[in-house]
């Protein structure tokens, strides 16, 4: 065996057999927003954390963090050899910033197709399955309209992705796309095998001022059978370890039932603790979790 098969193995090899056809663990870059931002690490760098400092063999990327290299192909190719250098996959880059795939200007979504077209290439050089999208549209406008003006861009920005090989699979991340029933209609409506969803534990806030927040075990039941990748996201946490907003035990177990036992990314945005310790407390709860329906399997 070669030592970049082993790397991609070991990883896997190291679980039981129970724990790894429930799921495994990636790392989403959002999780070190604060340290990018701030220049105390550097996006190039983001595999090696993940696997040296974390034990994490899966990644998936921040646009806005390379915003400026998506067709620098030297730039894709030394992310792409940093990666398998740690044996290291690239899942997906989440994708901002590109417009609105709802818009109701035909001409404005149709830019917005247009402008993620880099995104797919970028994702098929590094390796990816998928990008991950927003489905935004103008909130003035009714639930179905919006719907429907979503799916239209949602579909066209598939059959665009389709020849590299590459999914769209669209987060609940604010707004009416953090309505469980209203993104899943809109899978419904765009009905192409490139499309999907990223459900996210916790980004069900539909409006923030009166706030407005969707039930998160509902909506993510709502959007697992359309789940190509998910997201743990993660806040603070109680003296045992626990998420204090997620009851993860209840949310992986339906995610399980759903049938997906694929990556399952870290995604932490808490202010108590520091990112690393953050994404070292997931982990753990992740795992945790993981042992426990696995014994309940054996």
């Amino acid at each position: 065996m070669h030592r970049r098969e082993f790397l991609f193995l070991a990883p896997a090899l190291a679980l039981t057999r129970a724990q790894a056809l429930l799921f495994q663990i990636s790392l989403a870059e959002w999780s070190f927003h604060r340290a990018l931002q701030e220049g105390q690490m550097e996006h190039l760098d983001f595999a090696r954390v993940a696997n040296r400092d974390f034990g994490i063999d899966a990644i998936e990327y921040v646009n806005v963090f390379f915003m400026d290299k998506a067709r620098d192909r030297t730039y894709l190719n030394e992310m792409k050899s940093r990666a398998d250098g740690e044996g290291v996959r690239s899942l997906l880059i989440m994708c901002d910033r590109e417009g609105d795939l709802g818009n109701p200007d035909d001409a404005g979504r149709s830019r917005a197709i247009e402008n993620h077209r880099k995104w797919v290439e970028a994702a098929a050089a590094l390796g990816c399955h998928s990008i991950r999208v927003n489905a935004r549209s103008d909130a003035a406008l009714g639930f179905d309209e919006q719907q429907k003006l979503a799916a239209d861009g949602l579909r066209r920005l598939c059959e665009l992705a389709d020849p590299h090989g590459i999914n769209v699979i669209v987060e609940n991340h604010g707004g009416i796309s953090s309505n469980g029933a209203w993104l899943a209609g809109v899978m419904k409506r765009v009905d192409h095998p490139r499309v999907g969803t990223l459900p996210d534990f916790g980004n069900f806030l539909i409006e923030s001022d009166p706030r407005e927040e969707y039930d998160r075990y509902k909506g993510v039941e709502e959007l697992m059978p359309y789940a190509k990748a998910v997201s743990a996201k993660s806040h603070d946490f109680d003296a045992s370890g626990n998420e204090i907003r997620t009851d993860y035990e209840r949310m992986l177990r339906i995610v399980l039932n759903a049938g997906y036992h694929g990556y399952i990314g870290i995604e932490y945005e808490g202010d108590e603790a520091s990112e690393r310790d953050g994404v070292r407390l997931t982990k753990a709860l992740l795992e945790r979790v993981r042992d426990t329906i696995s014994q309940e399997m054996a």
